[in-house]
């Protein structure tokens, strides 16, 4: 797989058939190998080992509901009080990272009202935080650390 713009991480892989398989150690099983998964890997193992996010606090890919539409999110991580805490979308490192690629995290987040939003293709990784009262975000220069207590009531991070 490509070499992405995180540090390297050891996986466990298997092959059946044609397909290679990776080991998803939120979901606790083996997935397809696509572009997009090997983001997501990476960028979990990331959360877990660089930024100290419990890996506990984690759902991958579980269903939302938009406007009473169903929707998947790739990442959601949680405190331990279970309140969402931080939603990332994740594509393929040859997919650029547009407004609708934002657009996709932020209809996400209506239902969810985060704080914390990431959107990474592996090459590039954006975060902004988003604050409630001021009905504003703005783009954080990293990918912040896991910080319980910098939450203010859901309204934004000091």
């Amino acid at each position: 797989m490509q070499k992405l713009n995180l540090p390297v991480y050891a996986f466990r892989t298997k092959k059946e058939g044609d397909k290679t398989l990776i080991f998803d150690s939120i979901r606790k099983k083996f997935v397809v190998l696509t572009p997009e998964e090997w983001v997501r890997q990476n960028f979990v193992q990331y959360l877990i080992k660089a930024k100290k996010y419990p890996e506990t606090l984690m759902a991958v890919e579980k269903q939302i509901k938009v406007n009473n539409n169903p929707r998947r999110f790739d990442l959601l991580t949680y405190t331990r009080n279970g309140q969402p805490y931080l939603i990332a979308e994740f594509k393929a490192p040859d997919v650029k990272i547009t407004q609708e690629t934002f657009d996709q995290v932020v209809r996400y987040n209506m239902a969810l009202k985060v704080d914390r939003v990431i959107v990474s293709n592996g090459m590039q990784h954006f975060a902004c935080e988003i604050n409630y009262v001021k009905n504003t975000y703005s783009f954080l220069y990293e990918v912040p650390e896991y910080c319980e207590k910098c939450r203010i009531d859901g309204v934004g991070f000091s």
